[in-house]
């Protein structure tokens, strides 16, 4: 027997043991234990039964850093968290395009998870960049499903190589935070299936995550975490995933309906309401007891299958080692995206820089910089780093280095001073602009340090512009105007319009570095880092030309995905729209070449790759990312231009060069038909186009594939804006079409979905003044310099069904009565007040406040009594 057998059936003995023990469980359990496990006990664990040996299970937020919760916590952060490592976010990670990097990095997470304790981390996110102004895409990987499948992948191998359980989020088509918790995600099943849940898909079948999220939004009617076609369907019928799903904090809506569906945890803490209500459900024959068993048969799965490793996990992790990885993956992830000769950069364009910079014309470029270069350090973030964005990921690092702090302790560069140049609130500051401008006068570069704020990449909150802040452009044109070379390190999660970059020699992008960024960054100055990561996300040149400009975020019940399949890349390069930077793109401190492409075959003669030399030709070590896009031109099937389907990040030393090969997997040819409800391929010629970028395609290949033989699901129907990929104003009856049913009315109605941001539309005074007070709040957010009020944002988009899944205490009944007071039941006591005061002379406020207040108070009480009841039962 092999090595491998073996290790397969010591794996197969284990399931079978593991199995043995659920079923074992299961059996000891009554109803009212079965339905109390499926629902969290604290904010960020579930119930224990130390009668029958089932323990808590423990879950922690960390796509980038273990936020392991202090007592008396909640999931937004107030109480703080445990110190952990912060690695560079995923917008960082997917510039790597190295999904061996990401698994190193999740093995460290769940290392770190071990030792805290925590049995599930919260991550990755692989929700689609469907627009940059999403506020938490720093949190997410790419505008590219493939890209951000695989290294999604990537990760949670690593995190599950610890013994401890990954849980990719958010489970499905979650694009924006603006009414995050109820908005209505409309699209087509095709864009559906071949964008949003694609990363998913191949995240489940390459790396078998133990857990996954489901998310806050309803997808095409039906709330995510409620939607059997997502959950049961596609999830664990067609992806065969086995794990247990768990809510986005608060996801919950019908606990009933979200168990029928294939949901197993329901968090935080809902207290005792909804698995009362589960309960009755099966009692009173809603819904069968065998499905409980089903989610419950999950759950114990989960918990048994991950408490060894957090039981048998030393005390402590390797703070050196783990800071010493982050910094490696913040390096990886630097991206160069403008490299030029000083005496050329003034007045230039981006793309005219880029493109002599990858031809190596002209003059040396200014990066990276010789050993004791005068350097004037310029800008707030060298002193204050923007290093991850808020929200539920932020974490409480072990250390934080700054670009000032590790320049004034090394020796490589002549530091001759540091100004911060702008306010960070954004307000105009002659003085310290003047003060910046007087220092970089006497020194030989000066490196100005630029970047998004906190309160513009937050979770709960959409960034309002792409712009960066006009006190920052002003500082850098004084500079450009002062200083005979000038180099921009950029910080953020998110792409930020480019018109300043004339204003720059070199522009060097650092995203969100994590804790040991700054280091990275200073590296690259001096070149003991060679700069090789690759975008992976377009950088349009303004947000006017982004597909969903138009629409994004909406602020109405619905979001019309109307752009369908053109998002990202697959829009800007079909539609011909011109871009600042395109997907895929990164300079370095070399240059490579590609040749000699060949196409790869099975043994029975079917294409698995291709095959081709990678060379460095330049003079410095580094690493090339080749891309492999699949384009059909003579297609009939309206499609984009080209899709990424496979990549390679190869090292290579000066003068070096490797034979390597670009995978294809059964993916690479496949589309949704609507009209056949199933991927089918279409026949014919297509190009194989390998590239440094999508923009830069250096060879090409042709290759027959058999088709499947389906219809045109389009024929007949007027889409020609998505046959042309021109979809930036779809019109109505096109997008209709698309659908194929009407569009969903965007209107907001009364009831247990809306949100607090609504209640000005009630019909009731008293939430008319929450409403005016949360607004006023809302405003303040955006008024200061530092991390936004997250409690604030979050209360604002909140739905009113979240007070009852998000409070332990408060049963639904309390939510359908202030349901009935936004209707009107607050104005209708207005009649009996006015009876009471023409009988008795006065009480009118009195019985007014009654009238309101008796049936929430009623609803409160009886609510408590029957959990009370249902309590004393579990035991």
């Amino acid at each position: 027997m092999t090595t491998d057998s073996k290790a397969a059936a010591a794996r197969g003995a284990g399931r079978e043991e593991l199995g043995a023990r659920v079923e074992d469980t299961l059996g000891k359990m009554s109803l009212e234990q079965k339905c109390a496990l499926l629902s969290g006990a604290t904010a960020f664990g579930t119930r224990a039964y130390p009668a029958l040996d089932v323990p808590a299970l423990e879950f922690s937020d960390g796509p980038h850093g273990v936020r392991h919760q202090s007592a008396g916590a909640n999931h937004l952060g107030i109480g703080g968290s445990d110190p952990a490592t912060c690695f560079p976010t995923a917008v960082t990670v997917a510039n790597t395009w190295d999904p061996d990097l990401a698994s190193r990095m999740g093995a460290a997470l769940g290392e770190e998870a071990r030792t805290m304790g925590v049995n599930v981390l919260l991550g990755p996110g692989l929700c689609l960049k469907r627009s940059p102004l999403c506020g938490r895409d720093f949190e997410y990987f790419s505008e590219d499903p493939y890209l951000a499948g695989k290294m999604a992948a990537g990760f949670v191998r690593g995190v599950q190589s610890q013994g401890v359980a990954a849980c990719p989020k958010h489970f499905a088509a979650n694009s924006q935070e603006t009414r995050r918790q109820a908005s209505d995600s409309v699209m087509d099943e095709r864009t559906l299936r071949e964008l949003y849940l694609t990363g998913f898909e191949h995240v489940v079948r390459e790396a078998h995550p133990q857990a996954i999220m489901s998310s806050y939004n309803l997808v095409n009617g039906t709330y995510a975490n409620e939607n059997d076609h997502l959950l049961t369907q596609i999830l664990r019928n067609e992806w065969g995933f086995d794990g247990a799903v768990v809510t986005d904090w608060g996801g919950s809506v019908d606990h009933v309906a979200g168990v029928r569906a294939g949901s197993t945890f329901q968090m935080p803490a809902p207290g005792m309401d909804d698995p009362r209500v589960l309960c009755e459900a099966v009692r009173a024959g809603r819904l069968a007891e065998s499905v409980v068993d089903d989610r419950v048969r999950e759950a114990l799965r989960l918990v048994f299958a991950t408490d060894p490793a957090v039981r048998t996990a030393s005390a402590a992790f390797d703070q050196d080692a783990h800071h010493e990885l982050a910094r490696t993956v913040a390096a990886e992830g630097l991206v160069l995206l403008k490299n030029a000769a000083p005496a050329g950069a003034v007045g230039a364009g981006a793309a005219d820089a880029a493109a002599a910079d990858a031809d190596g014309a002209g003059a040396a470029p200014v990066l990276p910089l010789a050993a004791h270069t005068r350097v004037a350090l310029v800008g707030d973030f060298a002193r204050v780093p923007r290093y991850q964005g808020a929200g539920s990921s932020l974490v409480n690092c072990t250390r934080l280095d700054t670009l000032l702090d590790v320049a004034q302790a090394s020796d490589d560069l002549d530091l001759v001073g540091y100004e911060p140049g702008f306010a960070r609130s954004g307000e105009k500051s002659a003085t310290k602009l003047a003060a910046a401008v007087e220092l970089v006068r006497g020194a030989d570069v000066a490196v100005v340090c630029l970047g998004l704020g906190e309160v513009e990449e937050t979770e709960g909150a959409d960034r309002r512009t792409m712009d960066l802040a006009p006190n920052q452009v002003e500082l850098l044109h004084a500079v450009r105007e002062a200083c005979g070379r000038v180099v921009v390190l950029l910080s953020g999660g998110a792409p930020v319009s480019a018109g300043w970059v004339a204003d720059c020699d070199a522009l060097l992008y650092l995203a969100l570095g994590g804790q040991a960024g700054a280091r990275a960054a200073y590296d690259a100055l001096c070149g003991r880092v060679n700069p090789s990561g690759h975008l992976a996300e377009t950088w349009a040149r303004s947000l006017a030309d982004t597909p969903c400009a138009r629409t994004f975020p909406s602020d109405e019940a619905t979001a019309e995905y109307r752009e369908g399949l053109y998002v990202g890349y697959r829009y800007y390069q079909t539609a011909s729209v011109p871009v600042a930077f395109p997907f895929g793109f990164g300079l370095s401190y070399t240059r490579f070449a590609y040749a000699d492409a060949a196409p790869e075959l099975t043994a029975t003669g079917e294409l698995r790759g291709v095959s081709l030399t990678v060379e460095n030709v330049g003079d410095v070590a580094g690493a090339a990312v080749a891309q492999l896009y699949v384009a059909k031109p003579d297609h009939v099937v309206f499609r984009p231009e080209q899709e990424l389907k496979g990549f390679c990040r190869v090292e290579l030393s000066p003068g070096e060069k490797r034979r390597v090969t670009i995978e294809l997997d059964d993916t690479a040819f496949r589309y949704y038909n609507v009209r056949t409800g199933a991927w089918e391929v279409e026949g014919g010629t297509y190009e194989l186009r390998i590239g440094d970028s999508c923009d830069d395609i250096r060879l090409t290949l042709l290759t027959t594939v058999a088709g499947t033989g389906a219809p045109d699901p389009y024929e007949g129907l007027g889409v020609d804006s998505y046959r042309t990929g021109r979809v930036a104003d779809v019109p109505d009856a096109e997008f209709a079409a698309l659908l194929g049913h009407a569009i969903p009315s965007p209107r907001v109605t009364i009831g247990r979905d809306m949100c607090f941001r609504d209640l000005g539309h009630s019909r009731s005074p008293i939430l008319w003044v929450v409403y005016a007070v949360l607004s006023a709040l809302h405003r303040r957010n955006y008024g200061g310099s530092g991390a936004p009020n997250l409690n604030v944002e979050f209360v604002y988009n909140m739905p009113l069904h979240a007070i009852a899944t998000m409070t332990p205490v408060v049963p639904m009944g309390v939510v359908d009565a202030l349901v009935r007071e936004a209707r009107g039941w607050g104005l209708l006591g207005v009649v009996p007040a006015l009876l009471v005061r023409l009988i008795t002379g006065g009480w009118f406020a009195a019985v007014w406040v009654l009238w309101v207040l008796v049936p929430i108070a009623a609803a409160f009480a009886e609510g408590l009594a029957r959990n009370a009841a249902f309590e004393r039962r579990l035991g």
